[in-house]
């Protein structure tokens, strides 16, 4: 029989109605809270990466393929190449690969009433399709015109400064670095879209390609490039390579998004930091009450202490059971703590019952995180946890079992 582990759980059960029983209960409690706030804000920094990338992989695609630009710049003018269906088919067959889109991408200056803004209108032809995590009200571009369909679709950003809706006719103004005059076009809001990054909403509409291919004075098979889209945004380093090195030649090159906006990817990466200090700081509260409360434990059993000493109980063993101690109630904290944060997430995924500014739903973020990325990383953050907690276990008894602080 294990007799340190034995005296450990007697006195842990058998403490009813007693100071030290109501320390053990607020120990567990502050070790489940700990515990359920770090699996709430892993989730929630997760969650949050998860659902920006995937609402800018939903409107930009995963992969383009275009020409090759060394500076990656905006200009307003951007050079053509030819549509090559066997390319399309090619990147179509690729493993992983969902959709394959021609675009076309010009800069304009929407103006309304006495307003104006400036963004960038992407061409697309009649497949192409918004992805369910966009937000969409309205009418989508009606493609049956033989020339090009004269509607556009812009964000609901965009279009509150503009105070345009759905329904109402704006101009188009197209600037050309070869001629002093604009061109202007009068085209109709068919609808609105919300992703909620203000890098997508902010600076893109949607029109017809034909309308580009026109402005431009370009062919019907003029583009600017391919939209690749995955089924798994992982594969996306991965398929570009593949696509650089078994089908392109130059001037063609591939650019995951990460690539082309670097800058929003690396702040995301930064968030992390977050999350970091976060569950530092909720393991350093964890481990100062659980050493708060072993510390009182200790003191409240110096007769024991002293008996079993007298009994001839070698101090390795005194140690362990108070080492037992701290793992029992750490195992009772992480377990309560597990059960309230996880179903946090899931009453929130179910009822979605607390949302956030920017029209996400916080919880519904970390339902995303939680089915698939939190569960890993808290066990890891758990295993170091409990760790940590039988260090401190052994550290404040060594203290006072070598000390003469315990009174026998």
């Amino acid at each position: 029989m294990n007799l340190p582990f034995f005296i450990a759980r007697r006195y842990l059960l058998r403490q009813k109605g007693t100071f030290s029983a109501f320390i053990i209960r607020l120990s567990i409690i502050a070790t489940a809270l700990s515990v359920a706030v770090m699996i709430v804000a892993v989730a929630s920094v997760n969650g949050f990466k998860y659902t920006i990338k995937e609402k800018m992989y939903s409107m930009l695609g995963h992969i383009h393929v275009e020409l090759f630009d060394q500076n990656n710049s905006q200009s307003l003018d951007f050079s053509p190449l030819k549509y090559d269906p066997h390319l399309a088919a090619s990147i179509q067959s690729i493993p992983h690969v969902s959709q394959v889109s021609v675009f076309a991408i010009k800069p304009t200056i929407i103006k309304t009433k006495g307003e104006m803004e400036g963004i960038q209108l992407k061409g697309v032809n009649a497949d192409y399709r918004f992805s369910e995590g966009i937000e969409f009200t309205g009418n989508k571009i009606d493609y049956s015109d033989s020339a090009y369909a004269k509607q556009i679709i812009i964000s609901r950003s965009t279009a509150d400064k503009l105070n345009a809706k759905a329904g109402d006719t704006v101009q188009l103004i197209f600037l050309d670095q070869n001629s002093n005059f604009p061109r202007i076009r009068k085209v109709t809001i068919a609808g609105l879209y919300h992703t909620g990054v203000e890098n997508v909403d902010e600076y893109y509409g949607i029109c017809d390609i034909r309308m580009i291919q026109r402005i431009n004075n370009w062919t019907a098979g003029d583009i600017n490039g391919y939209q690749v889209e995955l089924d798994d945004s992982r594969y996306s380093d991965t398929v570009s390579s593949y696509i650089f090195s078994k089908y392109l030649n130059a001037p063609l090159t591939s650019y995951t998004i990460k690539e082309l906006y670097n800058y929003v990817f690396d702040w995301l990466g930064l968030i992390d930091m977050n999350g970091r200090i976060l569950l530092f700081i909720m393991a350093i509260v964890a481990v100062i009450n659980l050493g708060a409360a072993l510390m009182i434990l200790i003191v409240d059993q110096s007769r024991m202490v002293g008996m079993m000493k007298a009994l001839g109980m070698a101090p390795e063993k005194l140690r362990l059971v108070f080492l037992y101690y701290s793992g029992l109630i750490a195992g009772a904290g992480i377990l309560l703590g597990n059960i309230v944060g996880g179903g946090l997430c899931w009453i929130q995924q179910k009822n979605r019952f607390y949302k956030i500014a920017g029209g996400y739903l916080l919880y519904e973020i970390c339902s995303h995180s939680f089915r698939l990325e939190a569960n890993r990383n808290n066990r890891c953050n758990h295993t170091c946890f409990v760790h940590t907690l039988h260090v401190a276990a052994h550290v404040v008894y060594s203290f006072y079992t070598t000390g003469k602080s315990v009174t026998v």
